[in-house]
């Protein structure tokens, strides 16, 4: 257990047994101790032993960006929601689903800027809103991690059947399993591991890789709009919308799948040579690329096909083959699998980096943030991440996965975008008591109107009235209006800010919502499954770990600089927690100045 588990707490079970008497205090100090920049761009970071070489621009994001968006979603699901959801007004499901990508995009951007290391949003949610809900927030991005690129490999092999003329399941091994869980896909593991030795080898390796195959694949797709085009039928757009507008949104919350990647990205921040110019330039200009490609390729295709008729999923390949362009089919099939294969390596890149920063807290082991010095990757995080992926691409079906994934990223992104609003208008020194009692209730507000619109709109139809959108939306609204008029912003980016807030951050959160409203019971039972597990390893594992190796921090200083925490004297740890704990009683704030950003703040 030493290598996995080193804190005091696992050293004994006599130890272990002290440390779970303590659980409602220690999970009292993790809940309202907040992280600072200075601890998770340095103190965070050295954990890692060696460095992430800052080798990557603004080209190499966007590109990167843009292999990790387009793969399976345009080119499976668009036929998948064509055909069962939304039909020829797929094309306004993406319009919407990109809607609220970017405005995610946004708020990661900021974050990425201001805080540029390998946590993403589990480092944003850190100083923000503290290690629990920064926990809470990991398990579901690790979740749309090891989903998405299980999703992308199951895919991976029903567009190399169709390229090798084969049926979708040809390829895999039937078996007595429940529904879902019956066909084994040893090609999708296959896939997965090669492109776990490339992101191994080297992160500017797999970015030339990337951008290389994903200019092939961008030309690819030129193609299939161009050809398709040619064959478009006016009248295959109609009717355009025969599911109504439940099925535009229904179809965009589950395209929202399509999307996923960018935060993948935002975790190459610490490997970016100057994260102010080159974030903003590469994850806004590859986020309006894929939202207008999207929309072109869902046009093409209903143009081409009737929507009743669509292949559900390899829908591009047998459409050329509907049309008469029989060699054409092949040809999207190696654009398909190109651009699968780039999601799935710009996954493996970015999954690792997050597991890694996770792993830095200690809320997994510290095992798991180890970069080696000779490739300066993570490759224990990079092997753990795929290893696992592996498990759920063996077994689990595509559209399980998309729907799942869907709910806990929305989730996740709602999060990101409160965080920011308290980042803008929340000072432990110098919000009053009654600005931060007007902030906490003005986000009770937005919080409470965006479930209520989600909540009408997945129980009602379009024939139904829409008196309870009268109601909500203007509560939404004046939740909002309170922040800007009576909240003073206490915070101004240095960098690169996002534009319009707190209304910005605020739609996202109320976007975000109508789209969960939309998602089916099952991927909700699955997600609450999930969070109830990672709740247990917290409460039995991470509170624990975690909170020893803060009080390890605290012990010598670290947030004032005094020392490297890998000098620690292994005789000092006895004591470690009696000395935290004193510490860390209530007490007044220190008096810090605004842009005072190492010194460790308490929340709201």
């Amino acid at each position: 257990m030493g290598q996995f588990y080193p804190e005091p707490s696992f050293r004994s079970f006599k130890a272990y047994g002290n440390a779970l008497s303590e659980t409602p205090w220690r999970f009292y100090q993790r809940l309202v101790t907040r992280s600072s920049l200075g601890e998770e761009t340095g103190d965070m970071v050295r954990r890692s032993g060696s460095g992430m070489k800052k080798n990557l621009t603004w080209w190499d994001l966007m590109w990167f960006t843009i292999g990790a968006v387009i793969g399976a979603g345009v080119f499976v699901l668009t036929g998948q929601e064509a055909n069962q959801t939304a039909g020829p007004a797929v094309v306004l499901s993406y319009a919407a689903a990109g809607f609220a990508a970017m405005l995610a995009v946004l708020a990661y951007t900021e974050f990425a800027c201001e805080i540029p290391v390998a946590g993403g949003s589990f480092a944003y949610l850190r100083v923000e809103l503290g290690d629990f809900v920064a926990f809470i927030g990991a398990g579901n991005i690790i979740l749309e991690y090891i989903g998405a690129g299980a999703a992308v490999a199951r895919a991976w092999t029903d567009y190399f059947t169709s390229l090798i003329d084969k049926q979708a399941d040809d390829l895999r091994i039937s078996t007595d399993l429940a529904d879902g869980y019956n066909l084994l896909d040893p090609l999708a593991v296959g896939v997965l591991l090669v492109t776990m030795l490339i992101a191994i080898y080297s992160t500017k390796g797999s970015s030339i890789l990337n951008w290389v195959a994903s200019i092939i694949n961008m030309v690819i797709i030129l193609f299939v709009i161009v050809a398709g085009l040619r064959f478009a039928d006016t009248d295959n757009y109609t009717p355009f919308n025969p599911y109504g507008a439940h099925g535009i949104f229904r179809a965009a919350s589950v395209l929202f799948f399509a999307y996923l990647g960018f935060d993948a990205v935002s975790t190459m921040a610490e490997e970016t040579k100057n994260p102010g110019r080159d974030i903003p330039i590469g994850l806004v200009a590859a986020m309006v690329i894929t939202t207008v490609i999207y929309c072109l390729m869902a046009l093409t295709l209903c143009l081409m096909v009737p929507y009743e008729q669509i292949n559900p999923r390899a829908g591009f390949s047998y459409a050329f083959e509907s049309v008469g362009l029989n060699w054409a089919k092949y040809l999207v099939a190696l654009g398909a699998l190109k651009g699968m294969t780039t999601v799935i390596l710009v996954s493996n890149v970015g999954q690792a980096r997050y597991l890694t920063h996770i792993a830095r807290t200690h809320m997994v082991p510290p095992f798991f943030a180890n970069v080696n010095a000779w490739t300066k990757t993570p490759i224990n995080a990079t092997v753990a991440m795929t290893l696992a992926t592996c498990v759920v691409a063996f077994f689990t079906d595509l559209s399980i996965l998309g729907n799942l994934l869907s709910v806990s990223t929305l989730f996740m992104f709602s999060l990101v975008a409160l965080a920011l609003l308290i980042r803008r208008y929340y000072d432990p020194v110098q919000t009053t008591p009654r600005e931060l009692g007007v902030l906490v209730a003005s986000l009770i507000v937005i919080i409470g109107a965006s479930v209520a619109i989600a909540g009408y709109w997945a129980s009602t139809t379009e024939s139904e009235d829409w008196v309870g959108y009268v109601i909500a939306v203007p509560i939404w609204a004046l939740g909002t209006a309170a922040i800007q008029f009576f909240c003073p912003k206490r915070r101004i980016p240095k960098v690169w800010g996002v534009p319009w807030v707190p209304w910005l951050p605020s739609l996202t959160i109320a976007f975000n919502f109508f789209l969960l409203g939309s998602m089916d019971k099952d991927s909700y039972i699955r997600f609450a499954v999930w969070t109830a597990a990672i709740l247990v390893y917290y409460f039995f594992v991470g509170l624990h770990a975690s909170y020893d190796a803060a009080a390890e921090l605290r012990l010598v200083g670290v947030d004032e600089h005094l020392s490297d925490p890998a000098t620690v004297p292994s005789d000092l740890t006895a004591s470690v927690h009696d000395e935290y704990d004193n510490d860390l009683k209530p007490k007044q704030p220190p008096q810090l100045s605004a842009d005072d950003t190492n010194g460790t703040k308490t929340g709201p």
